[in-house]
């Protein structure tokens, strides 16, 4: 009996000490991680948006739940950002940062995170596939992939990844046309 309570004296300290340094780890390391991860959302905006001189990362407005980030040029919006997401990849979620100009015309479309299959789903992060997508409005383009009667190339051998990519498109563009003026503002705005 008194080893197994000189045992959980000792496991109950150790756990004490290692919770402490932890803690102490986090809060150190708190403010460079926080760093990186701004750093690493200006670079996806800077890959969606057109020229601006704002920090687009500061300059947002959250409608619906959704944050837009917003691109300016001498104090007018010419770009807006958004991120999207769909749980119906091949191997779960993908998440999307789309770039459009105020009409809702992709600018451009990045790919934050995804865990596809290497070598086949995860081409949705090649330039080409992303390429596609730029130019594109609601009204202009047939919003599947093309073995579904589409505009957009699938992946031969991954046909879900492009399905799931091209829908989270579409719902985002939506969801940003839906809540256009919200967004904008109605002023300081190029049309």
């Amino acid at each position: 009996m008194k080893e197994i309570i000189r045992l959980t004296v000792v496991l109950t300290f150790v756990c004490m000490v290692a919770g402490l340094i932890l803690s102490y780890v986090n809060s150190a390391t708190m403010e460079a991680r926080a760093y990186q991860d701004r750093l690493e959302l200006l670079n996806a905006l800077n890959m969606v948006l057109p020229e601006h001189d704002n920090e687009a990362d500061k300059d947002v407005v959250d409608v619906a739940g959704t944050t837009y980030y917003l691109a300016k040029k001498d104090g007018v919006i010419n770009g807006v950002a958004f991120k999207t997401s769909t749980e119906k990849g091949y191997s779960g979620l993908i998440e999307i940062i789309v770039g459009v100009e105020n009409d809702g015309k992709i600018i451009g479309i990045g790919i934050l995170s995804q865990k596809e299959t290497p070598g086949l789903g995860s081409k949705i992060d090649e330039g080409w596939f992303k390429d596609q997508y730029k130019g594109k409005t609601l009204e202009s383009a047939k919003w599947a992939v093309k073995k579904d009667g589409g505009d957009f190339d699938q992946i031969s051998g991954a046909t879900i990844s492009p399905r799931a990519v091209t829908g989270a498109v579409k719902d985002g563009l939506t969801m940003y046309a839906q809540n256009k003026v919200q967004i904008l503002g109605g002023s300081n705005v190029v049309q």
